[in-house]
């Protein structure tokens, strides 16, 4: 590098320092509204380009836009994007994007003799977002959200404000997909400066950027000054000045530390302290009513069971006894004892409450004396006296296999549980090694496609997420018919068809819709719940 780019680099690194540390060296975490959450699975990357599960995602909602977003209620609104406008008839998405959207200060942007405000920074305009695409299908790059690509046949900027997408074929929920955090804007001068090395120096547009990360231990986001959106009266957000993760790798540390008033919100129900914290009737216990308060909501994740039917295990090929065990066991019980009724026993398909299509049909209750009938036909098919299956899953859903197997056994069927570690347990279920095993599917966008792809032929894991390599041309035919309509009302019948045929074929067993729940420390107000369980965190507000 040259000598004077050296210099240049050096200096403004510590004029940017200056301009976003905290200011008085005497202040304290104390001394500002901190946001403090902990995060007990490892953080890969802060990369939106590998966004593929919430503990990436959680941090990357507060340090990035795209060109779209989703309020609450899962409606589709302006992010980057002011407008958009959709051709039909060649398949074209226009977007006209903000005036006013600046990215992060950071050095990557330093010009040398330029003295603003906005020195270190710049707007965001039409031509990042096609670099920033142009990430999601880079080899070099193997971003995880390459497939979001799939349905796209070209893109580009129209002018500094105008964003066009012309898809291969009509995809109705492609404005949801949009939303993902892959479809994040970056900025080029801040990957190339930073190279392998921005996925922990991270440069977004979100409500809040970049402090410090010490991997494991603490990261430390701060309020961006610069941010674009204001609340319904005009005022600016973020409200917070900064958030603080914590990395305690197990969740009764974290629900020790959110007793003692440590951390501001725990999200989800965990063995270890769900009888602790609620009743058996899903309220909060009266001796955290002053510490804390409950929201609730329905949350777009199916829990279930999958039987892998590239086996040649006779149980698991016969539809008979994977209908038997549908019919074997009491879901409502279920949630009400294992989950302090902080779910939906999953009666119906297998698309959760909160999308269209959900409750539409029926699906498998509670009936021991039908489900017998079924085992005593699977034994006249099979000359099976005496069928054997295997589960397997993680420690964290034992409970819920072992009331299953419970059950089960009570009506003669063997079962044996096989515990692993999570990544164990998803190499496993990828590759077809567990005859069956436990998993859920976590809506990717608000679809209830998204949902039914789990099933479509040409979705076979490794290379897709049909992990049980379902295959049924009547489904796939009709999976087909409703990508290319985009009225909700037709889609909608058509989705009921296809969740029909998964319940008579019984590839899976639905075990519960899951609800989301927040314990939320009651200085903290505005943190609102999704049916995506996203950490949203630009409205919240804290008292000191």
């Amino acid at each position: 590098m040259p000598l004077k780019n050296l210099i240049l680099r050096i200096s403004t690194y510590f004029v940017l320092f200056f301009l976003l540390s905290c200011g008085n060296n005497e202040e304290t975490e104390n001394d500002y509204l901190v946001f403090r959450y902990n995060e007990h699975g490892n953080i890969p990357t802060l990369d939106p380009a590998f966004a593929r599960n919430p503990q990436a995602i959680w941090p990357d909602n507060q340090l990035y836009n795209g060109l779209v977003q989703l309020d609450d209620s899962l409606n589709i609104i302006q992010d980057i994007a002011k407008s958009w406008s959709v051709n039909d008839s060649t398949h074209t998405y226009t977007f006209n994007l903000r005036n006013d959207v600046y990215f992060h200060q950071n050095i990557a942007f330093a010009q040398e003799g330029l003295h603003s405000p906005t020195r270190y920074t710049r707007k965001v305009n039409a031509s990042d977002f096609v670099y920033s695409f142009d990430r999601l299908t880079d080899e070099r790059v193997a971003s995880s959200g390459s497939w979001v690509m799939n349905y796209v046949e070209k893109y580009w900027a129209e002018n500094d404000s105008t964003f066009v997408i012309q898809l291969k074929q009509p995809f109705p929920a492609f404005l949801g997909l949009l939303t993902m955090r892959y479809c994040s804007v970056v900025p080029k001068e801040a990957v190339e400066f930073y190279g392998n090395e921005f996925r922990s120096n991270p440069v977004g547009t979100g409500p809040f950027q970049f402090k410090m990360w010490e991997e494991n231990v603490k990261l430390v986001f701060r309020k961006n000054p610069l941010y674009f959106e204001r609340d319904k009266n005009g005022n600016k957000l973020p409200y917070l000045d900064a958030v603080s993760i914590t990395f305690l790798p197990d969740k009764q540390s974290e629900f020790l530390q959110f007793a003692q008033g440590k951390l501001d919100f725990i999200s989800g129900l965990d063995s270890s302290y769900k009888d602790e914290l609620l009743t058996t009737r899903g309220k909060l216990q009266p001796k955290y009513e002053d510490l804390a308060y409950m929201i609730t909501g329905p949350y777009l994740n199916t829990e279930y069971l999958g039987f892998f039917l590239g086996t040649n295990t006779t149980e698991i090929q016969s539809k008979t006894l994977r209908q038997a065990i549908n019919y074997g066991f009491d879901r409502e019980k279920m949630v009400t004892y294992l989950r302090n009724g902080m779910g939906i026993p999953a009666t119906h398909g297998f698309i959760p409450k909160g999308l269209p299509g959900y409750a539409e049909i029926d699906g498998y209750t509670y009936q021991p004396e039908k489900a017998k009938e079924l085992i005593e036909q699977y034994k006249t098919e099979t000359g099976d006296a005496k069928p054997e299956i295997t589960i397997g899953t993680n420690s964290q859903y034992l409970d819920l296999c072992e009331y299953v197997q419970r059950e089960l056994e009570k009506l003669r069927i063997a079962v044996t549980i096989d515990v692993m570690p999570p990544s164990t347990l998803r190499q496993m279920k990828s590759s077809g090694e567990l005859d069956i095993f436990r998993a859920s599917w976590i809506a990717d966008y608000p679809d209830a496609e998204n949902y039914l792809s789990l099933f479509y032929s040409p979705n076979f894991a490794p290379d897709g997420p049909n992990y049980m390599h379902f295959r049924n041309a009547t489904f796939d035919s009709i999976y087909e018919k409703s990508l290319t309509i985009s009225e909700i009302g037709e889609r909608k019948i058509l989705y009921t068809k296809m969740d029909s045929i998964v319940v008579e074929e019984a590839p899976i067993v639905p075990l519960f819709y899951d609800m989301a729940v927040r314990f939320v420390n009651k200085k903290v107000s505005g943190l609102g719940i999704n049916p995506q369980n996203f950490l949203v965190l630009k409205h919240v507000k804290k008292s000191k």
